[in-house]
């Protein structure tokens, strides 16, 4: 009787277990890929990050041409509002400044204030939608968003987890998290020149992380451009939602232009 009790116990084990609706492996994916996501916004400072309406910072700026350094860099402070207002001023004399708000943007020098070149204006655009502020920000929350989680790698030397994005618009972006901290430390992303139809690849590599004001900063940024480092940035300061003198984005010339359509 005992041997006929726990046949019939096994078999109902069996058939529960059969019957129990399974995840199907690509929502599991997928939901791993958005609790590493979740994961990194807390690491960076969960609210205080999120609720960013500010940034300045000062610190040093150096360009390169091919990988090769081609300054001795030079001051910059920046001035930031979410999500698209930007001032950039360089020199320690804020001499030369560039002023970006929506779609706009104009180089100030002490002869007035010019259009930026559409190149370069189209590349500053580029580089701000495919911001990480933009994609934990904006793009996670976009309906027919699509999250992949891809594994394990090492980004920046550093062994890291890594998740690719793409939005509605096949537009897709691919961050590295430390595998430790969760931290964000690489962001890349490919898109096609209009001009040639060749493909580029943008890398960004975040390093240096420090708190500041419940946020985790990175104080060292460098943009790499087709495997080529473009540009590097390191921070002596940073401040987080501070009142902004909003004319500080304003470009105040007699003639002003049309606005870009």
């Amino acid at each position: 009787m005992k041997a006929i009790l726990c046949l019939i116990l096994l078999a109902t084990s069996a058939l529960g277990q059969s019957s129990a609706p399974s995840i199907p492996v690509d929502q599991q994916n997928a939901a791993k890929a958005k609790a590493l996501i979740d994961s990194a916004i807390q690491a960076l400072g969960g609210d205080a990050y999120l609720n960013i309406k500010t940034i300045t910072q000062e610190g040093r700026t150096y360009s390169f041409h091919l990988g090769n350094p081609n300054s001795v860099g030079v001051v910059f402070y920046r001035t930031y509002e979410y999500p698209d207002k930007e001032r950039i001023e360089l020199t320690k004399k804020r001499d030369i400044a560039q002023v970006f708000t929506g779609i706009e943007g104009y180089e100030i020098t002490y002869k007035g204030a010019t259009p930026i070149p559409d190149k370069d204006l189209s590349s500053y655009i580029r580089r701000r939608q495919y911001s990480l502020d933009w994609i934990l920000r904006k793009w996670i929350h976009q309906p027919g968003i699509a999250l992949f989680y891809e594994g394990q790698t090492v980004a920046n030397q550093k062994a890291a987890e890594q998740v690719s994005i793409i939005d509605s618009h096949n537009q897709s972006v691919t961050l590295y998290f430390d595998i430790d901290t969760h931290l964000p430390v690489k962001k890349t992303f490919s898109w096609r020149d209009p001009t040639d139809s060749q493909r580029n690849v943008e890398d960004e590599v975040w390093d240096n992380y420090k708190p500041v004001g419940g946020v985790m900063t990175p104080f060292t940024t460098a943009r790499y451009y087709n495997g080529d480092m473009s540009n590097q940035r390191f921070l002596n300061s940073v401040t987080y939602n501070q009142p902004v003198d909003e004319s500080k984005f304003q470009i105040n010339f007699p003639n002003r232009p049309e606005p870009r359509k």
